[in-house]
């Protein structure tokens, strides 16, 4: 296809994307809208203020595998659609999702597209502001809390650090005909933080692949199960070892994967996050519907 006609092609998309994209808080008192909203890696209250009122009123929730019963509770009054998808079960596929959101928007309710994370971030909410757009559909988009960012923060790992990275670095873990496809010169690079959702099936040929790459066997890395919930476990080790220590620890999805020095300065701090517990109050939106938060590492019982 000639490259004009491509570009020509991409930027009517988005100007159709544009042209439905609706203002800041719309959604909240439109009928016939759609609100991509992110609820957060887990800990109810993780979810934002805004993703809670478009929750509480909206007309229909669509809503992934992860997002927590606790936030689904403020939607009482709401009908209620599972899509959730887990590895190789899907309650839905993908182009039956896109097209409930448009058959639900049209029949003139608010509906929140709830997903865990972040919708943007491996959420697939980009091929559905698509669909939407394509059929005259309007839409907002609520970020949320991705998991990078929550699980990350429960497990006392920064992303980021002077010392030790300067860029961080997302990809998904999910196998395609049994190879990871990625650019793994660019992974392994020195000084950056690499992370992998939904690694744990593919866990063995990441530590090999990026040690094959150029990246030191004792490089620190840790797996996170079940991040920000009370279920959280945590397993840290080296590239050399981090596959089999998961295995021995007999990990269950949903896993995220964080690899760099970074995860040393976790170690670092065992001491003192074995010697501190969480004490944080209920928070309680509109319909007093407690959304409690489970235990976060390194809050002191006085925070």
């Amino acid at each position: 296809m000639d490259e004009r006609v491509i570009v020509a092609m991409r930027g009517a998309r988005r100007r159709r994307v544009e042209r439905h994209a609706t203002h800041a808080g719309e959604c909240r008192g439109a009928a016939g809208c759609v609100a991509l909203v992110g609820a957060g890696p887990g800990d109810p209250e993780l979810l934002t203020l805004k993703a809670a009122k478009l929750i509480q009123r909206a007309d229909a929730i669509v809503y992934d595998r992860l997002v927590a019963p606790a936030i689904l509770a403020l939607a009482s009054r709401a009908q209620k659609h599972y899509v959730g998808k887990a590895r190789s079960r899907h309650a839905m596929p993908q182009e039956a999702i896109n097209a409930l959101l448009v058959q639900l928007a049209r029949q003139g309710l608010r509906v929140v597209r709830l997903k865990g994370g972040d919708p943007f971030i491996f959420g697939r909410g980009g091929e559905e502001i698509e669909a939407l757009a394509a059929h005259g559909v309007s839409f907002e988009v609520v970020p949320g809390i991705s998991a990078a960012n929550g699980v990350a923060a429960s497990a006392a790992i920064p992303l980021t650090h002077r010392d030790h990275a300067q860029s961080c670095v997302f990809v998904t873990g999910h196998l395609q005909n049994g190879s990871m496809d990625l650019d793994w010169h660019a992974l392994a690079r020195p000084r950056q933080t690499l992370v992998v959702y939904m690694g744990l099936q593919a866990l063995p040929v990441l530590c090999r692949e990026l040690v094959a790459h150029g990246m030191a066997p004792q490089t620190p890395a840790a797996i996170i199960e079940k991040g920000t919930t009370r279920k959280q476990r945590i397993v840290t080790g080296t590239l050399a070892t981090l596959a089999g220590d998961a295995q021995a620890a007999a990990l269950e999805s949903p896993t995220l994967v964080i690899v760099g020095s970074v995860v040393a300065v976790r170690e670092r701090l065992q001491g003192c996050l074995a010697a501190t517990r969480a004490a944080v109050l209920p928070l309680r939106i509109s319909r007093g519907v407690d959304l409690k938060t489970p235990a976060v590492a390194g809050l002191g019982a006085n925070s």
